[in-house]
């Protein structure tokens, strides 16, 4: 790796970078967020499959406009009201977009038209701003990529990657044909097909010379092009004004210790990984002699997070893990990404008051890094939640605004679509995350996430939470202290059986026993032997009783088992109080069971509890709490953004709470409506609403909280919601 006298990098002092920031007096906060299904035509289905990919703005910053692959389409978003954005239509286009910029009153856009990876085409397609009308094209006689424009409005440079077959070969390079550079001369925003120019890359890299796949480019004020070619992990710098590379030099590697390295459903942050080379995608100028990267490592590389280089190609700062580190903090780390973390892809800078901001976007982590460019090792600011997959970014300083785009859209699954979503920096503090966790004593992330449970501490304030099974090798037990903003994981406790961490575990529930350990509902699948069980584990973790359905219940099984747990009385009148999630076999639709057992007599009963009627999906019970002469349910559906309807807390008098023995009529319960949440859903970061609202509680001062899913960041946007609703009195 090059050496310079200004060399920053990880070193003891990791701890530090990766604390919290101190109180900052202007912080992003999401201001609204955009589902691009919104700008479909009204004769297209709804669940036609669409992204937002690229995203830039119109010089006014008024006007958003994003590239559309999927639906071969330009989209436009009206935000004159940041706060309220407005569907602007699209643009249908013969071919698939790839990336836009807008200068001059012109939007100008790589277009996509191969016939397959070995028959590459595209061009450079012209559309008025004003007047959404395509008004020319360049052929370009390839495949585009990125396209960026010159501080001086006078050349528009686009990548024309010609990317490589990952099904051919096993995905290797070199794959033909090569990729370029090309250089158009503009007049007021319009390109000059004549004057393009063809930069010939090849032969320059130590990766596969031959076959050059530029990825990004980006402009100085100097009028100098710089091109990452990320499967070669090489960097060019063009003049645009001749087309000459005026340096180039190789991305470089490096060396990452205290890692997590296995896809393996634990989050450990204590492996290694030697000589992972960069392979940069995103590149951005912070003045005319540095430049930043964002290392996704899309080939064979992908060293989690970016670089700051000269332009000589002296590395001036390599965040090594501190990027994730922080991403893992806010409980975004994709375990189930585990080879290249959490690829950082986009990249934007930009001038907010005296500030110079990079945002480093990670598309598996689904999460925007903001940094203030200090002109040596940048300074943490914030973590910003976006949607899934989140590529595309546009600072638009001039309103203090910065947008994202978010490329995933799984409407197929049911999940969630893509949206743009809209940052505004103003004085206060930051709204996301609402909950984080401390370092462990080596510095390293605690590592947390997929909250499934939650449940009152010994003392106001204090709480427990557990995760589910998409970390089965690391079933655990979390301390939460809730008195500070945001709510902060202070502890750890892994559930063992036998020493080891417990297998077949799915903890949906918890409550304390009493005695410094907790009562855990266990939820089963039957087809992956999974039992449905109450397990009862120590202070540390350790199972030491373990409570099997009766028959009675097995007999009727589904997967969709234990969705919470509460205790009712005391010692030998301690009773036992589950929510079942979804109707089993035996139950009326529209009916779940609340169960209930006494340990000391080793009895079982239920009662009947009737859920909402849904219009889309699924209806069930998510969390059951008992406080003050009441169980308090969470009720909800599995639909998520404008589609969910159900997100609701109830309430059942313990009066009123008879159950019966099990193998007859089961009494149907009263509830009552306590609140609706879909409004704190929609309120607490201006982001869609998800679905797995799963956590619930009240504590010892009566507050209420609740906590959502994150599902391990796997197809979610990773956000955990902690919402704080006030004290119970207020809403009985």
């Amino acid at each position: 790796m090059p050496r310079h006298s200004a060399l920053f990098v990880l070193t003891a002092a990791l701890a530090a970078s990766v604390s919290l920031p101190a109180h900052a007096d202007m912080m992003f906060n999401r201001v609204a967020s955009f589902a691009v299904a919104g700008n479909l035509p009204a004769d297209v289905e709804k669940t036609t499959p669409t992204s937002s990919e690229i995203v830039t703005a119109s010089e006014d910053g008024m006007t958003l406009v994003y590239s559309d692959s999927p639906l071969g389409a330009v989209g436009f978003i009206d935000i004159a009201d940041p706060k309220a954005p407005k569907a602007g239509g699209i643009v249908k286009i013969d071919g698939e977009p790839t990336s836009v910029v807008v200068i001059g009153g012109k939007v100008l856009a790589g277009v996509n038209t191969s016939q397959s990876k070995a028959k590459l085409s595209g061009n450079l397609t012209v559309i008025n701003l004003a007047s959404r009308a395509i008004e020319s094209t360049c052929d370009l006689g390839g495949q585009p990529d990125s396209l960026a424009f010159s501080k001086d409005g006078k050349f528009l440079a686009i990548a024309i990657e010609n990317e490589r077959d990952e099904d051919l070969n096993e995905g290797e390079i070199p794959q033909m044909p090569a990729g370029d550079l090309r250089i158009f001369t503009l007049a007021e925003g319009q390109p000059d097909c004549a004057t393009m120019k063809t930069v010939n890359l090849a032969g320059i890299a130590e990766v596969a010379a031959e076959d050059p796949e530029p990825e990004f480019v980006a402009f100085n004020e100097a009028g100098e092009i710089a091109v990452t070619l990320q499967e070669n992990n090489h960097i060019a710098i063009v003049n645009a004004e001749t087309g000459a590379i005026v340096t180039h030099f190789t991305a470089g590697s490096v060396a990452l210790d205290k890692i997590d390295t296995k896809k393996n459903g634990a989050l450990s942050f204590d492996g290694k990984m030697e000589n992972v080379a960069r392979e940069p995608d995103a590149v951005k100028w912070l003045d005319n002699d540095r430049l930043v990267v964002a290392n996704e490592g899309d080939y064979k590389g992908g060293s989690r997070g970016f670089t700051i280089f000269s332009k000589k190609g002296e590395v001036l700062y390599e965040s090594g893990p501190s990027f994730e580190y922080q991403v893992a903090n806010a409980g975004h780390y994709p375990d189930d990404r585990n080879k290249k973390g959490v690829e950082p892809e986009g990249l934007e800078t930009g001038t907010f008051g005296e500030d110079r901001l990079i945002f480093v976007a990670s598309e598996r982590g689904s999460v925007v890094g903001v940094y203030k460019d200090t002109g040596a090792e940048p300074q943490f600011v914030q973590i910003l939640p976006s949607g899934i997959g989140p590529e595309g970014l546009v600072a638009i300083p001039s309103r203090n605004l910065l947008v994202t785009a978010n490329e995933a859209d799984l409407v197929e699954d049911g999940l969630a679509r893509s949206h743009v979503m809209i940052y505004e920096r103003s004085e206060g503090p930051a709204t996301y995350p609402m909950i984080t966790a401390k370092l462990t004593a080596d510095g390293t992330p605690l590592g947390w996430g997929a909250l499934s449970a939650l449940a009152a501490g010994d003392t106001a304030g204090k709480l427990v939470a557990a995760s589910d099974s998409f970390y089965a090798n690391a079933p655990s037990i979390f301390e939460i202290d809730a008195t500070q903003t945001p709510a902060l994981i202070t502890g750890k406790t892994i559930v063992t059986r036998g020493g080891h961490p417990a297998q077949k575990l799915d903890i949906e529930g918890l409550v304390a026993d009493g005695e410094g350990g907790f009562w855990l509902a266990n939820e089963g699948d039957p087809a992956k032997l999974v039992p449905h069980a109450i397990l009862r584990v120590n202070d540390k973790g350790e199972i030491k009783q373990e409570i099997g359905f009766p028959m009675e219940l097995l007999a009727h099984q589904t997967r969709f088992g234990l969705e919470g747990i509460t205790a009712v009385g005391e010692g030998d009148d301690l009773t036992l109080v589950m929510a079942v999630q979804r109707e089993w076999a035996d139950d009326p639709k529209g009916q779940v069971k609340l169960l209930a057992y006494k340990p000391k007599a080793k009895e079982w009963s239920a009662v009947r509890y009737p859920l909402e009627a849904n219009e889309a999906g699924w209806m069930g019970l998510s969390e059951i709490t008992a406080h003050d002469g009441k169980l308090y349910i969470l009720e909800r559906d599995n639909q998520i953004g404008d589609l969910a309807k159900v997100k609701r807390i109830y309430s059942v008098a313990l009066d009123a709470f008879k159950p019966v023995k099990l193998g007859g009529e089961l009494p149907l319960v009263e509830k009552t409506l306590v609140r609706d949440i879909i409004g704190d859903l929609k309120s607490a970061t201006n982001g869609y609403v998800v679905d797995k609202v799963e956590g619930f509680t009240i504590d010892k001062n009566g507050d209420i909280f609740v906590a959502t899913d994150n599902d391990g960041v796997d197809d979610s946007s990773g956000e955990t919601l902690f919402l704080r609703l006030g004290n119970i009195s207020a809403v009985n």
